[in-house]
């Protein structure tokens, strides 16, 4: 395809919710983006300190007060970026765990034991070889900052890396570094957390408690639970606790589900209501049923992730990444022991620590627990989570001062460095493979989540293409949504293109936006019933505008059709059990709009161009390849 157009990539939102990108796209796009944003606060810093270093600790050292009556509370501006700001951070880390248990990969328990294994044995590791190389040196303190890996410069890596690594490794590295963000945020809480005030901090896990309260009745007042949250993080920081934790607990408290289709048609008729009589009362109501049918946990990620991402983090680099460099500093710094220490953890012990976990567990597991992507890609990932950043200067600055600091900051930047190099190198030694083994290499044989809830049956499916094709491309339509329309010339391009892949088509008329829809359902039931769907298939989505009775009869004489027997079959909705059949496999599957795709059983995500679509087709055409036996 060569269409130019704006709308050329299909990815809009329609009201009959066209393909977007969903919460889970929009976080790894954002986190991916957000590392080169990342990499210039990261320059930015050495460039302020290296040219004024007094200057750089004295911004970062003032005093910033807030007073409540009679009591106030002052920080460095530092500390506020550190305890305050990144408690945004661990919030957004918290609503995508949330967001996976809920809804992705980790909602499958098989899936959630290896990342679990993973991330915890990929922070041991780490530890245990930082102190071994500090042992007797009096620096073990330091050893939190040795073991957790960045989310945003792991993401970017994979994203500079392009097409040489499979897309299910971010998946996979998500979710283990969402576990590892987890542990470091429990080290933290309990590890570098000086005396405890036992008071203030049976205060704080009180209004824990009442925040759990609330959700289990579920109040939906954002501003209750931040209200509240701001309340528990200020009785953590009284009582000696790192009060970061409170970010992390309220995003793993946010539930995530798919839009129900009953809700979306129940936000439809109070929007209509509102367009009949536009008064506040009524929009107001409109409103809320349109912010009902999304979760918390989607709209909440929406609203911060960028603002994590793009704002916070940078200004935590900013604060905490500024070291002065010079050839003394640095061949000072590489025999300090934990400077070494922090480059082996990360660049040795994080790639071991990946790979023999994921070995072990699939070994004991007989196969049954496997990682998604072949074990070259987790040597890539093995790799990858060597890149600490965030987490490690934010523990360095809770261990460390003065000189010390200093070189925990210089071996985190070059691990992270080194990370980079390493991954490179891997992936280019994949690319050098034969095509089959390096197929093999990065994806693996694992058998992936199947979110098509009912298999296709040849019996009772409508289908195009071969029927004993490796890949199986399924649609939920709707013969009234133009978006439909504009996908069914890629189809006939992908199948064109294709010749092992088969075609799908199941209904999910939208009858409360397209009041043509099941009249457009039932017309090509009735067309089937004489041996002619895809002909009126092909009509149905060439037109334009809702489709009326007399149009329908007029399509079905096109065709040749005897229109007194179609006209009988529409009367008497013959065709509606089975669109009724297809609904409810849409339901089940977690399907609220059109068109909604699914490729051998796994959902698409995204646009639904021929380049996305196609690259979707070949992927899913080498997984179906790799289960075949070797000739």
């Amino acid at each position: 395809m060569t269409d130019s157009s704006p709308d050329a990539g299909f990815s809009g939102q329609t009201q009959c919710d066209g393909p977007r990108p969903t919460p889970w796209r929009a976080f790894l796009r954002t986190e991916t983006g957000s590392a080169a944003v990342l990499l210039a606060a990261v320059l930015a810093a050495l460039a302020w300190a290296n040219a004024d270093l007094s200057s750089y600790d004295r911004f970062w050292r003032t005093h910033v007060g807030l007073s409540f009556g009679s009591r106030s509370l002052s920080l460095e501006l530092r500390d506020w970026v550190n305890s305050g700001l990144m408690s945004v951070f661990f919030f957004v880390v918290g609503l995508e765990a949330r967001r996976e248990r809920d809804l992705g990969e980790l909602r499958d328990a098989r899936h959630i034991a290896l990342p679990v294994f993973v991330g915890v044995s990929g922070m041991l590791v780490p530890v245990a070889i930082y102190l071994l190389i500090n042992a007797g040196d009096g620096e073990t303190r330091g050893w939190g900052a040795a073991m957790s890996t960045d989310t945003a410069f792991a993401l970017g890596m994979l994203a500079l890396l392009g097409k040489r690594l499979p897309t299910g490794l971010r998946t996979f590295i998500l979710a283990v570094t969402v576990v590892d963000d987890f542990v470091a945020l429990a080290v933290i809480t309990f590890g570098y957390s000086e005396s405890v005030a036992p008071v203030a901090l049976l205060v704080a896990l009180g209004i824990l408690g009442v925040i759990v309260l609330l959700r289990h009745q579920g109040v939906r007042r954002g501003g209750w639970y931040a209200v509240l949250a701001t309340a528990a993080w200020v009785a953590l920081w009284e009582s000696g606790v790192d009060p970061v934790v409170i970010g992390l607990v309220m995003g793993l408290l946010t539930f995530a589900y798919p839009a129900a289709r009953g809700d979306l048609e129940r936000a439809t008729g109070l929007f209509r209501r509102f367009r009949e009589q536009p008064t506040p009362e009524l929009e107001r109501s409109a409103r809320i049923g349109l912010a009902t049918a999304i979760s918390p946990n989607d709209r909440l990620l929406r609203m911060y992730h960028p603002w994590s991402s793009y704002v916070i983090v940078p200004v935590f680099a900013l604060a905490n990444a500024g070291i002065q460099i010079s050839g003394d500093e640095l061949s000072q710094a590489f025999t300090s022991p934990v400077t070494l220490g922090i480059v082996c953890a990360f660049v040795v012990g994080k790639p071991i620590a990946v790979l023999s976990a994921a070995w072990l567990t699939t070994h004991f597991s007989h196969g049954r627990l496997r990682p998604p992507v072949g074990w070259g890609a987790v040597a890539a990932g093995g790799t990858i989570a060597g890149a600490g950043f965030t987490v490690s200067l934010l523990i360095a600055a809770l261990a460390f001062d003065g000189e010390q600091l200093e070189n925990a900051k210089i071996g985190t930047l070059t691990a992270l460095l080194s990370s980079f190099l390493l991954t490179w190198a891997v992936s280019a030694v994949i690319g050098l493979l034969p095509k089959r083994r390096r197929t093999r290499a990065l994806l693996g044989t694992a058998e992936s989540i199947i979110d098509l809830a009912v298999p296709v049956d040849p019996e009772t499916d409508k289908i195009r293409g071969p029927l004993e094709a490796p890949v199986t491309v399924v649609e939920y339509g709707d013969f009234d949504c133009p978006y439909c329309g504009r996908a069914e010339p890629v189809i006939r391009e992908l199948l064109a293109d294709f010749g092992d892949v088969r075609y799908v088509w199941r209904h999910l008329p939208l009858t409360d936006v397209h009041p043509g829809a099941m009249l457009g359902a039932e017309a090509s039931e009735a067309a089937h019933d004489q041996g002619a769907f895809w002909e009126m298939h092909d009509l149905l989505l060439a037109r334009e505008g809702t489709l009326r009775f007399a149009e329908a009869l007029r399509l079905a004489d096109d065709l040749g059709l005897d229109t007194e027997r179609f006209e009988r079959y529409l009367r008497h909705h013959k065709g509606r059990a089975r669109i009724d059949d297809d609904v409810r496999s849409a339901d089940l599957s977690g399907v609220s709009g059109t068109p909604t795709f699914f490729i051998n059983g796994r959902r698409h995500h995204g646009a639904y161009d021929i380049d996305h679509l196609s690259a979707a087709v070949r992927t899913a055409r080498q997984r179906a390849a790799l289960a075949e036996p070797d000739s």
